[in-house]
């Protein structure tokens, strides 16, 4: 791809968006509640100022870091699917040598950043950029590439945990399998777009994997997901507020299931856009919860 005519300077730049998504917000959504959740959590309400700016910043350059290594490995595939065929790296708009440079800049710029910690959420650190790393080549080798993405997207739980606490008690590790249960829910969701796509071409995902089963696994994922942050609440004593979030996450589960139950490619694509307000009302949730007292 590396004969294609390229734009020059600045007028580059839309590509290089493109490629980090930093167009397209969702996935960096996404990764943030999570990390939210985890910091509100640790600080028991609010978190230091610079803590928080480091897991803001080092939300959004590990997520147009994945992005970028994801499209890397789907070079040559993206182009056979409907939803991605104009992706940069497939067009050829920008070339491989540019985007190895890109994510080995990102990892470097998340690896300054998370060594203004300690040592234990530098070594957590370490797997979460594995995991990354490792994403996207796994949708060859089985059909759970979703799980390996929810790992991916769940390790700052665990690091916000350290970097508060100094140590990772077992509610980061329930609040960790909650995000890898919901993560997966919606991802099948994202993954029920481009099934057609991904039959033809040999990739493999959870919706290939669940087939007619797809939408009941989702919700099975849904309320596994529920019950284990209702848990995270009683053993950590959450107030109202808390639990008034979780019950606007389960309505927000019913109104995607509403959604999908036809397995429209449109209406599949809407839920899992769906999942940034089951983030937030969580979160809203439990920052109200924790608000310091008067």
């Amino acid at each position: 791809m590396d004969h294609v005519e390229r734009p020059r300077g600045l007028a580059r730049l839309p590509d290089f968006l493109a490629l980090m998504r930093l167009n397209r917000p969702i996935g960096t959504w996404l990764l943030m509640w999570p990390t939210l959740w985890a910091l509100w959590l640790a600080a028991e309400g609010l978190p230091s100022r610079n803590l928080l700016l480091i897991f803001i910043a080092g939300v959004y350059l590990m997520r147009a870091a994945g992005c970028v290594v994801n499209d890397y490995a789907d070079r040559h595939l993206d182009g056979h699917v409907k939803r991605t065929k104009s992706r940069p790296l497939a067009t050829g708009r920008i070339a491989e040598r540019e985007a190895k440079a890109l994510f080995a800049t990102l990892i470097a710029a998340s690896f300054v950043l998370v060594c203004f910690t300690n040592g234990l959420t530098v070594l957590l650190s370490v797997a979460a950029v594995a995991l990354a790393a490792v994403y996207p080549f796994m949708k060859r080798y089985t059909h759970l590439p979703q799980v390996v993405l929810g790992a991916a997207f769940s390790m700052a739980i665990p690091m916000a945990f350290s970097a508060v606490t100094g140590a990772v008690p077992l509610e980061a590790w329930l609040l960790f399998a909650a995000n890898l249960c919901w993560t997966v829910a919606y991802d099948t969701q994202y993954a029920m777009v481009d099934r057609d796509d991904d039959l033809k071409i040999g990739i493999k995902s959870t919706a290939v994997l669940f087939g007619r089963a797809d939408i009941l696994m989702i919700v099975l994922l849904q309320l596994l997901t529920l019950g284990l942050l209702g848990l995270v609440g009683a053993r950590l004593a959450l107030g109202s507020f808390f639990w008034l979030g979780l019950g606007a996450m389960a309505a927000i589960f019913v109104y995607q299931f509403r959604l999908i139950r036809g397995r429209d490619r449109d209406r599949c694509f809407q839920a899992f856009l769906n999942n940034h307000w089951a983030g937030l009302v969580l979160f809203a949730g439990l920052a109200l919860t924790l608000w310091p007292a008067a």
